[in-house]
């Protein structure tokens, strides 16, 4: 059986949706299946369902995801410094995965999206970073022998890939951010065959 990445992502304004095939390009660089998921949207009333498909976009993640994947990547646009709802809501329903260990010992990154430099990129990756902690996952970020960690006048950070999408949404994602989200999705895939490999 071929070594999967999950690749798992909220996306609003279609930023993160980009850093989240870049790191599947990462993935797959490495010579591991990427497996892009998203999770929807969650409304105030809680009766409005989401269809079973989304309209566009990767599929919704599903618990069959999280068992089979030898990895995750998981990423988030910033609200207040913090993840968005919607994936918080999901890794509340996560219990049953908690309780069994099935994601503990994997590799995991975190990756976001900002409209402004200090918009809160580094306290929305360390929030995504605290619930995979209690599954027991072994998170990486980029290390400074990146180069493109030190040159950036952009996104990326030591804790994960990000982007600057700019007050209105209309930044490129940069050379820079597009290097490093790749590179973190090499390390990922990279980490999950060493662990995967028996002693």
């Amino acid at each position: 059986m071929s070594l999967s990445i999950l690749v798992l992502y909220y996306s609003r304004s279609g930023h993160t949706a980009q850093l989240a095939r870049l790191i599947a390009r990462g993935v797959e660089e490495a010579g591991l299946e990427a497996r892009l998921r998203q999770v929807p949207p969650v409304a105030p009333v809680t009766e409005t369902a989401q269809p079973p498909v989304p309209e566009e976009g990767a599929p919704y993640v599903s618990r069959v995801d999280l068992s089979e994947c030898a990895g995750v990547a998981m990423g988030s646009p910033t609200r207040f410094g913090n993840m968005a709802a919607p994936l918080k809501h999901f890794l509340d329903t996560t219990g049953a995965e908690w309780a069994s260990g099935t994601l503990a010992g994997k590799p995991a990154a975190v990756f976001t999206s900002t409209s402004t430099m200090h918009g809160g990129q580094e306290s929305t990756l360390l929030t995504m970073a605290l619930p995979l902690l209690h599954h027991g996952m072994v998170l990486l970020g980029i290390p400074f022998t990146e180069p493109a960690l030190t040159a950036t006048g952009s996104g990326g950070t030591p804790y994960g890939a990000s982007h600057v999408a700019g007050a209105k949404g209309d930044n490129a994602i940069s050379e820079h951010e597009r290097e490093l989200a790749r590179a973190l999705g090499r390390r990922l895939a990279e980490t999950a065959r060493k662990l995967a490999t028996p002693a």
